[in-house]
C-alpha cells in the first residue's frame, strides 16, 4: 500500500465516520421532533430558516432558495412546502414584480410551533453528541462539532 493508498483509506474511513455521525445526530433529533411536535427534522430546519428571513425586509424566500437551504429536490420541496402550508405553518405566493416566482414565509402559527420545538432539538441534539462522544471513532468529530459551534450572545 503506498502512502497515496492509506491517505486515501484514512479521508474514507472519516468520511464514514462522519456521515455515521450526521446520520445518528439527524435519527435522534427525528424521534424527538415527531414524538413532541409533530414534525421531521426538514420541516423543522424550513421554518428555522423561514423565521430567520420573517423579521427581515424582504422575509420570504423563492422555492429554489428553500430547497437549496434543506437541501431537498425542488419537487421534494415542492411537496414539504405544500404539507406544511396545509397545516397552517407557512404560506405561498405569487412575487408581485416577477409572476414567475413564488415566494415562501412562515406563518404565525409555523412560528409558534417553532418556539415550542426549538428546546426539544437542542435537547435531542445535546443528547446525540453526548451518546456519540462515548464512541472512540466518532469523539473527535463530536470535539470539532464542539469547538466550532458560535458562542450565543
Amino acid at each position: 500500500m503506498t502512502a497515496t493508498d492509506s491517505a486515501l483509506t484514512a479521508l474514507a474511513q472519516g468520511w464514514c465516520a462522519l456521515s455515521v455521525l450526521h446520520d445518528r445526530i439527524e435519527s435522534h433529533i427525528e424521534r424527538a421532533l415527531q414524538a413532541r411536535h409533530g414534525l421531521s427534522v426538514r420541516e423543522y430546519s424550513l421554518l428555522d430558516v423561514l423565521s430567520r428571513q420573517h423579521s427581515e425586509p424582504n422575509g420570504h424566500l423563492r422555492m429554489a432558495q428553500v430547497a437549496d437551504s434543506v437541501v431537498l429536490s425542488q419537487s421534494a420541496t415542492t411537496r414539504l412546502v405544500s404539507r406544511m402550508e396545509d397545516r397552517g405553518l407557512l404560506s405561498r405566493y405569487i412575487c408581485a414584480t416577477d409572476r414567475r416566482g413564488i415566494y415562501t414565509d412562515v406563518s404565525e402559527a409555523g412560528l409558534a410551533l417553532l418556539a415550542q420545538a426549538r428546546p426539544t432539538n437542542a435537547a435531542a441534539l445535546r443528547e446525540a453528541l453526548d451518546e456519540a462522544a462515548r464512541n472512540p471513532e466518532l469523539a473527535p468529530l463530536v470535539a470539532v462539532v464542539e469547538n466550532t459551534a458560535p458562542v450565543a450572545p
